[in-house]
C-alpha cells in the first residue's frame, strides 16, 4: 500500500469549504476524491491538513490518500490535472512514509488575509481580495495583533458553540505588511478554529477603523464571548499559504 503527499492550489469561490460532506454539496475534497477513485478504481479517501471556510482558498494546501496503484507519480499528476475541475490543481505529488498523515502531523500553518485599502476595487483580484477604501490605522493595528499571540484561549475569535471542543491555540506570529495600498495579515499558529483568522481580522479592521481600541482587544480575549469580537472578514480575502510538518 503506497501512502502519496499532494501539494494542492484551490479557488475556494463555489466550493462549501474543502471538507466532504453531503451528497449535494460541492467541496474541494469530493471533487479529488472522485477523480482518483475513478484513476485508480478504488474507492479512495484523502486526508487533508484541516478544514477551510466555504470560499477561501488555498495555495499549499497539503493533504494524502492510500492506494494500491502501480500508476506513476507523474502519470497520476497528468490524469488529475486533465480531469480536475480548472480551479483545482495537484501541483506536487510524492510518496512518502507509512506514517505521514496530513492533518495529524501538522506543526503549524500560515495563513494570509489580504485586503485592497486603495480608493477603488481592481477588476482583476476581486474574488481574491477584500476591498475597503476605510482609512486604516496600521501601527494601531499592529499593536493590537500583539495582544492575539501566545497561547490563548480562542473561543472570542471563533464561531464554535461554547464546550463543544478545546478553544486553546498558540499562535506563533500575526506580520501586517503594506505595499502600494495592499495589506497582507499573516497569520501562523499551530491549529485554527471555526472562523478564527476572520474573526481575527475583523477584529483587526475595526481596530484600524478606530472602533475597537487596542486595550479592547485584551478585553475580547478574555471575556470568552464570540459576540465581543468583530465582525467575521469575507471569505474571499483568506487564504492558506504554507502548512509546516
Amino acid at each position: 500500500m503506497r501512502n502519496l503527499k499532494m501539494t494542492i492550489e484551490y479557488d475556494g469561490t463555489r466550493y462549501k469549504g474543502w471538507q466532504k460532506q453531503k451528497d449535494d454539496i460541492l467541496t474541494v475534497q469530493d471533487k479529488i476524491e472522485t477523480v482518483l477513485s475513478k484513476m485508480t478504481g478504488e474507492d479512495v479517501q484523502v486526508v487533508g491538513c484541516g478544514r477551510t471556510d466555504s470560499g477561501v482558498h488555498a495555495e499549499n494546501y497539503i493533504a494524502n490518500f492510500h492506494t494500491e496503484s502501480a500508476l506513476t507519480v507523474d502519470a497520476m499528476l497528468d490524469y488529475l490535472y486533465e480531469y480536475l475541475p480548472e480551479d483545482i490543481v495537484v501541483k506536487t505529488m510524492k510518496d512518502t512514509g507509512e506514517r505521514f498523515h496530513a492533518r495529524y502531523n501538522v506543526k503549524s500553518k500560515t495563513y494570509v488575509y489580504t485586503i485592497n485599502n486603495n480608493k477603488f476595487r481592481s477588476v482583476f483580484n476581486k474574488k481574491y481580495v477584500y476591498h475597503t477604501n476605510d482609512k486604516l490605522n496600521l501601527d494601531d493595528m499592529k499593536e493590537a495583533s500583539k495582544v492575539l499571540v501566545g497561547t490563548h484561549d480562542f473561543q472570542s475569535f471563533t464561531s464554535l458553540k461554547p464546550n463543544t471542543k478545546p478553544t486553546v491555540r498558540t499562535i506563533n506570529y500575526i506580520n501586517i505588511t503594506e505595499n502600494q495600498g495592499i495589506i497582507e495579515i499573516h497569520v501562523n499558529g499551530n491549529g485554527f478554529l471555526l472562523n478564527m483568522v476572520r474573526i481575527i481580522t475583523g477584529t483587526l479592521l475595526d481596530v484600524g477603523r478606530g472602533k475597537v481600541k487596542i486595550t479592547e482587544v485584551e478585553t475580547i480575549l478574555a471575556e470568552k464571548k464570540k459576540r465581543e469580537a468583530g465582525p467575521m472578514a469575507q471569505a474571499k480575502g483568506l487564504c492558506l499559504k504554507d502548512v509546516q510538518y
